[in-house]
């Protein structure tokens, strides 16, 4: 992974060429930014840069051996944390090294993916990934080898935000006293959930969401899509470029959440005054109940988003509005007008308790039942 082929994030990519060029660079980076915006492709770049001697020409002149060793992910001063879930072959204390064959793989396929992907391909069905003590262990292990290329070793943390507090307490003690050469490169969305010990030894470095230009410009050049549909699809990104990859080969979550939503507002609308109506949302929060914790949050996530659109468009302000329901007889302008300043705080906020209580494991039964008769009251709120 070249800085060449990173999109965006100019300041960036300048920035850490340059601490490398002058050999000032920090031990301990934080990069902090949002789901497409290019965080771990940079991280892997710039480890590229260091062990690879790219110095000033990433392109010409530097380690061709291992340039080609980064092209499938396997430089042996190259190393990896990231949060796993239990599986039928890793039963107990999973560890990311247990994984590494398909982490690899998931990095090559798209170096921008989400960490609700990497799940996917965990399949962690109602677990919750994580970053175990373990995981902390195996890195003190790694490092404590020598270099096998005699420079640099860097560890990537990605997801650092979901490192439990023993997996937290045990590599801050190795980010006090951090071995020479050794560079550790921590990737979250989330920096406060990072534990202040730990963000307050890194150099923090603030990733923005991708211009909607300079995703449309790679999807015309990477993807051969017209310039029309890449301006239409990077609008509906919001800066992400692994949803926009998502949207032109059409098998993202978005269909099967907004089917999803539809559904439970339509049987919302009917509850009142149709006490039939409260068994199609005990059904609904059955069959959401069903999908696993990671996949519910994620359409809770989306279900905010959703309000979210209907609300600006209620109040005209078309301009921010990017998302295009699919689904038959649903219009987002028809339901805007349920949307509303006397509802939308309540519903907001029975949305980030539900997301909270379920990655508290609560029942998620019974916290979709409770909010489904919650959101009866409220989308009638005038």
């Amino acid at each position: 992974m070249l800085f060449s082929e990173i999109l965006g994030q100019e300041y960036i990519k300048s920035h850490l060429t340059q601490s490398a060029n002058s050999g000032r660079i920090p031990h301990a980076q934080l990069f902090v930014g949002p789901e497409g915006s290019g965080t771990l492709a940079a991280a892997i770049a710039y480890a590229q840069y260091v062990l690879c001697n790219n110095i000033y020409n990433e392109n010409d002149g530097g380690n061709e051996s291992c340039n080609l060793k980064f092209q499938s992910v396997s430089h042996p001063d190259l190393h990896f944390t990231y949060p796993t879930v239990t599986t039928e072959d890793i039963k107990t204390k999973p560890k990311s090294i247990d994984f590494i064959a398909d982490w690899r793989q998931f990095i090559i396929e798209n170096p921008y993916g989400s960490l609700f992907d990497w799940y996917q391909v965990l399949g962690v069905q109602n677990k919750q990934g994580e970053i175990r003590v373990e995981d902390a262990q195996e890195i003190l292990k790694s490092l404590a080898l020598k270099s096998y290329e005699g420079g640099y070793k860097i560890m990537i943390i990605w997801m650092a935000d979901k490192m439990n507090i023993s997996a937290s307490n045990k590599l801050l003690k190795l980010l006090e006293e951090p071995t020479d050469k050794t560079l550790f490169i921590l990737i979250s969305e989330n920096e406060e959930d990072i534990i202040q010990t730990i963000r307050s030894r890194c150099q923090v470095l603030h990733f923005n969401a991708l211009p909607e230009k300079v995703i449309a410009e790679a999807l015309i050049a990477q993807k051969g899509i017209d310039a029309r549909m890449a301006t239409k699809i990077a609008h509906q990104a919001q800066g992400n470029y692994n949803k926009a990859l998502q949207l032109i080969e059409d098998k993202g979550e978005d269909a099967f959440f907004e089917k999803h939503f539809v559904d439970w507002v339509r049987a919302a609308f009917r509850a009142k005054g149709n006490a039939s109506a409260i068994q199609d949302l005990i059904i609904w929060s059955e069959q959401i109940a069903s999908l696993g914790r990671e996949t519910q949050k994620k359409f809770l996530h989306y279900c905010i988003n959703m309000f979210r659109q209907a609300l600006l468009l209620n109040y005209q302000t078309t301009s921010l509005v990017y998302m295009e329901p699919k689904i038959e007889k649903f219009k987002l302008e028809n339901f805007a007008p349920f949307v509303n300043s006397a509802n939308i705080h309540d519903i907001f906020k029975e949305l980030s308790d539900a997301m909270y209580h379920i990655e508290r494991n609560g029942n998620a039964k019974i916290i979709l039942t409770d909010l489904s008769i919650k959101l009866t009251r409220l989308i009638h709120k005038k």
